[in-house]
């Protein structure tokens, strides 16, 4: 996997409102900010920086929950293409793209959900929920 390591700036958690009642919608969005290209001294190799902002919305206007970082990539076979499509059009390429959005939905939403108890909101993702047995022998419907 060439995502070799994530690290966290910043984050900002904020509500908006207390004691809403109705239905809130939560929606989260990794989005790419930046592209460097860096040394990684320690394993002898170019990589890539990727600067990222993980927003989660609690709406209509109950919170918001934001997470700054960096993850660094590093595959030298994609290195080019990586900065060559970033310069020109601010994207990532498609294969590259899924890999890092999947890594950043995977770890943001862990520290997003804690963020989301601590504010006493709901989590940003369905966690299974244990229910008692029902005896089906004794149902009639």
């Amino acid at each position: 996997m060439p995502v070799v390591g994530l690290k966290f700036d910043s984050f900002d958690a904020k509500r908006n409102k207390d004691g809403f009642t109705g239905e809130m919608k939560i929606n989260s969005s990794p989005r790419i900010k930046s592209l460097k290209e860096i040394d990684l001294n320690t394993i002898g190799k170019k990589a890539i920086a990727l600067g990222f902002e993980f927003s989660t919305q609690y709406s209509p206007d109950v919170a918001e929950i934001k997470v700054n970082g960096e993850i660094i990539y590093v595959n030298e076979k994609q290195k080019a293409e990586m900065l060559k499509t970033w310069k020109k059009d601010k994207k990532l390429p498609d294969n590259v793209g899924i890999e890092v959005l999947n890594h950043l939905f995977r770890h943001c939403l862990l520290k997003v959900a804690t963020i989301a108890e601590d504010l006493q909101l709901p989590p940003p993702l369905n966690f299974p929920v244990v229910k008692p047995k029902t005896d089906q022998a004794n149902y009639i419907g």
